[in-house]
Formats: C-alpha cells, structure tokens, sequence
C-alpha cells in the first residue's frame, strides 16, 4: 500500500475533530473518495467555515502614557493630603501651664519649629523627613500659672507633666494626620477622576506616603537636637534667654529655680495686663514701630521684621545714626530694609554721611526726609531734616547745640509752611532732641533718637516730644561700658481719624549676654480713665505729668513718663 503523505495525513486528523459541523449546501465526501478529494473538502470547509465568522473591527484608541499617568495620581494624593492637612490636620494641645496648636505640615528638610509670639521662633532639627511638626504657642493660661506659683512643690514634676501632654497630643495629631491625608487625597481623587476605585487608590497612597514619612522620622529622630536650637526673631537676639541646654541637664535643680521666677514673673506680666487702662487697638488703628541709633548691629534687621510681623507695623520710622562711620563701604549694610515689610522713614543722624542717604534713597520702599520735606505714608503725613552735622569727619569743625538749634528752627518753618497750605504735619522726625525741641507746637508729635535712651514728654506748646533708645544696643560701644545697653524700640498707636497718639509700648531687650525681656504698655494722660480731656491741637496747654522714671519690672503700674 502507498504511504499516505504527512500534509494529508494532517488533514484527515483535523476532519475527525470537526465531524460535529454540519454542512448545509454540500454533503459529506463519499467514503470511497481519495485523499485528494478529501483535502479539497477540508479546504472547501474551512473557508465556509471563516465566512460564518463575524470579522473582528480594529479601533484606535490613545492610551496615556504610564509615566503621565503616575504622576497624575501623584499630584492628586499630594495636593489631596495637603489640603486635607491644611483644613484638619491640627490639634490644640495643653503643655504644662501653656496652650499650644500642633501642625503637621510637608517640609523638604523636615524638623520641628516651635513659635513663641511675638518673640519669635526655634527650630529643632529633630528627624529628617517630608513632613515638619509646628508647634505654635498660643498663650500662657494665667490659672494654671498661679497654680505652679502658689504650689512651687508641683514644678518637680513639671517635667514628666510636659512630657505626657506632648506624648498625648503627638498621638492624637498622628491619628487626626492620618484621617486628613486619606479622606483629602480621597475626595480630590473621586472629585478629579469620578471613579471610586481611582480615589480609593488615591486614598490608599496617601496612606502609605503618610506612614513611609512617619517611619522615616521615627528612623532618623535625633533628641540631642535640643540642646542646639536655632533662634529667629526676637529670640536671636537672646538665645540664653532660653538656658543652656546642657546645664539644663546637668543642674536640674538650678533649672527649677530659674523655671519658677520665670513663671512668677509671666504671671505678673498677666497680673499687670489684666488692670491696664481700657485701650485696645483696633484693626484700623495705625501702627508706627519708631527704631533709632542702630549703629551697624545687623541683628537689629530681624528684630525688626519680627516686630512688624507680629504688631502688624504700617509704618517704620528710623530717627537716624542707623551707620557707624557713614562709608561708602558700610552701604551694603542698608539692603535688608527692602525685605521688612513695612515702608521705612528715615532721616539722616550725625553718623549717618550724605552717601548713606543717597543709597538709602534708592531702595523703592525708603521715604528719606531732609529740609523739611512731607511725605504721607500709610495715611500720616510726615515731614523731618537731617542732622546738620557729620561727626565722623574731623576735618570740620562742628556747630554744636546752636547748629540743631537752627536745623529744628527750619524744620517748624517748614511745619508752619505745609499747616498753611493746608497739608498740616502729623509727626516730624529729628535725630538730635535739640533739633526736635524747636518744632514744639507746631506738630503733635515729633520723633528723636540720639539719646540711646527712652523718654517721653510733653513740651510747654503740647508738641508730644518721644526719644527712642538705641534699637542696635549702642553698636559695638556696647562693650565698653559694665554693662551693655539694651536694645530698645517702640510701637506708636495711632488714630486713624485723629491722627493722634492713643498708646505706645515699650520694648526693651537685654544687651549682649543678657537675658531680659520687657514690653510694657502706656496711655497719654487724657486717655486714661479718669483723666482730663484735652484738645488735640499741638497748641493746647500742656498738661500735668509725673515726674520721675518708673519701674520698668512688669509688675509696675504703667505711667505717662518713660523708664
């Protein structure tokens, strides 16, 4: 018998496993066909076969790219759990006699920040990872102050007591942390993609973002970051005002001591507060932070921005000697005015030069007065002249107290030229008091430095006279006396209607390595309760005031006359 071949051999095997198809139009191959016969009617077969079959339709599509889409989801699980963050992610927690509010916030550097206002800010390099813990310190509850000051006994354990509450509230902001990024990340995600599997997604990355941070912080915590904070604000000023960590740590002890005055006095500073005259400034009071003899000390660039932060300054007036020398090289000295947030009024001081007022009057938001010149800044007209003298240059021969003299008899002719055409001068400014003197009733306030000491008075034509210490602490000439000045500025309330004088706070820092801290509140005679109403007009007679300086501890009643 011949050997069938392989090809048809192939097809005989696939008949027998389609005997099941009928065939409509064509009857089965007789049984005594021959092979080729047979693979015809396979062929035949399968073509009637594929012509039943419905022919697929081919559709283009665009499919996003992977990488597009992935970071698609990424911005919504971020922005998502920012928000989230933003809107719940924060508890108010009690620490020891203190109210604080605990935030997590995304950081690239990671960290704690502790804010104490209107001081300032440490910060605590205490883990490395996207997320920063804000600490804010919103008051000093005053009940549970006198508490620790009426049972000292309580402040040994003041320590384990700060330590629960923080333990207590980290815990509650992690669990509260976590409910804000899954349920911001989720509802941006249904919101954006309206599937609910793509927001639960959403919601589940959060998640996990949320916990590979936690572990990353939990993984690089360093707790000996306490004993090297960083200061911001009024506190670089005067980090020991703190304590040296490390002494902390060695002489506990000594730390109760110094904790108990230190909380006396802070609920002395309530006591005081609490039976201040009736004043409270209101959001359209204008506010005038006066700063004077800086004398090259750049710490006193942050003081500053710290104090127009926090009293929400309208206005900075600088009563000169802002320079050391008055050099072309001390120029650079001056740039950080355009960052401090508030317009900066100046007038030249007796070590301020010609060049220092050239450069200060090219910074856009410095307002330089000289000759009497008036601007009007923040809705207070001002008006000022430079000190006629320079005393830096030896090579000429100063005119003393006859040359201020004459310099403040041109400024109140100028005062008298703008009252007359009707522009009439809220504050002059002078750097010299002598000068400032001669402008008396002819304005209602004038502004003077020099003195690098704080006074206020009333002169005979009831012209306001207001002397600001030295805001750089004197400058390096304060390492030549015992001990060092202090640093000193004032914030000047002022009526929006009147224009005129309602209240002022002093503000005191302790000089280089020292560690106090004062602001204390004062009221003009006629806003006291009680006291007599007098006309605002600079011409009005002045009134009665007590001589002599006060305390300046705060537990001292506040006074007309300046410490």
């Amino acid at each position: 018998m011949a050997r069938v071949p392989a090809a048809v051999s192939t097809a005989l095997h696939r008949i027998r496993h389609l005997r099941h198809i009928r065939l409509t139009r064509s009857a089965p191959p007789a049984p005594c066909a021959s092979s080729a016969s047979r693979v015809r009617a396979l062929v035949v077969l399968a073509r009637r076969y594929r012509a039943r079959r419905p022919h697929p339709v081919t559709e283009l599509v665009p499919q996003p790219h992977p990488y597009a889409r992935i970071l698609s989801l990424m911005t919504v699980v971020l922005l998502g759990a920012w928000l989230g963050l933003l809107i719940v992610g924060n508890v108010r927690v009690p620490v020891g006699p203190m109210d604080t509010t605990m935030t997590l916030r995304p950081s690239l550097t990671g960290g704690t920040k502790i804010n104490v206002a209107p001081l300032g800010a440490l910060e605590l390099s205490s883990h490395q990872a996207p997320l920063r813990l804000d600490v804010d310190v919103d008051r000093l509850d005053p009940e549970r102050s006198q508490a620790l000051v009426d049972h000292p006994e309580r402040i040994s354990g003041l320590q384990d007591e700060v330590a629960r509450d923080v333990e207590h509230g980290t815990l509650d902001l992690a669990v509260r942390s976590c409910v804000a990024v899954v349920s911001g990340a989720t509802a941006l995600g249904l919101a954006v993609y309206r599937r609910p599997r793509r927001a639960l997604a959403a919601g589940g990355l959060a998640l996990t973002l949320l916990a590979a941070s936690g572990g990353t912080a939990f993984a690089t915590w360093n707790p000996n970051s306490v004993l090297e904070p960083k200061f911001s604000g009024l506190l670089s000023s005067a980090p020991s005002l703190v304590g040296n960590a490390r002494n902390i740590v060695s002489e506990f002890d000594v730390y109760q001591k110094e904790l108990a005055r230190l909380v006396t006095n802070v609920t002395k500073l309530y006591d005081v507060t609490s039976t201040l005259p009736g004043y409270e400034p209101d959001p359209t009071t204008i506010r005038v932070l006066h700063v004077s003899d800086i004398h090259l000390n750049p710490a006193s660039w942050k003081i500053i921005a710290s104090l127009v932060e926090q009293y929400d300054i309208n206005v900075i007036v600088d009563s000169g000697d802002t320079m050391d020398h008055g050099t072309a090289a001390e120029n650079g000295f001056l740039d950080p005015i355009a960052d401090l947030g508030a317009p900066y009024v100046w007038v030249r001081g007796n070590h301020d030069s010609l060049i220092t007022q050239s450069y200060l009057e090219k910074i856009k938001n410095v307002r330089v007065l000289d000759k009497g010149r008036a601007v009007t800044v923040a809705g207070l007209r001002f008006a000022g002249i430079g000190d006629p003298q320079f005393t830096p240059d030896r090579t000429v021969v100063q005119g003393g107290a006859k040359a201020q003299e004459l310099a403040g008899a041109r400024l109140a002719s100028a005062l008298r030229d703008q009252r007359t055409a009707g522009t009439p001068v809220d504050i002059a400014v002078a750097h010299e008091p002598d000068a400032a003197r001669e402008t008396d009733s002819e304005v209602p306030l004038v502004l003077a430095g020099h003195l690098h000491h704080q006074e206020m008075e009333v002169m005979k034509g009831g012209t306001r006279l207001r002397i600001e210490g030295s805001t750089g602490g004197s400058g390096l000439r304060a390492l030549e006396g015992r001990y060092p000045d202090p640093i000193e500025a004032s914030v000047l309330y002022l009526d929006r209607d009147t224009r005129r004088l309602q209240a002022w706070d002093e503000i005191r820092l302790g000089g280089l390595g020292l560690t106090t801290a004062e602001v204390s509140r004062h009221l003009p005679e006629e806003n006291k309760p009680g006291g007599a109403l007098r006309s605002p007009t600079p011409s009005s007679g002045p009134p009665s005031t007590s001589p002599g300086s006060p305390s300046t501890n705060p537990s001292a009643q506040p006074s007309e006359s300046a410490p």
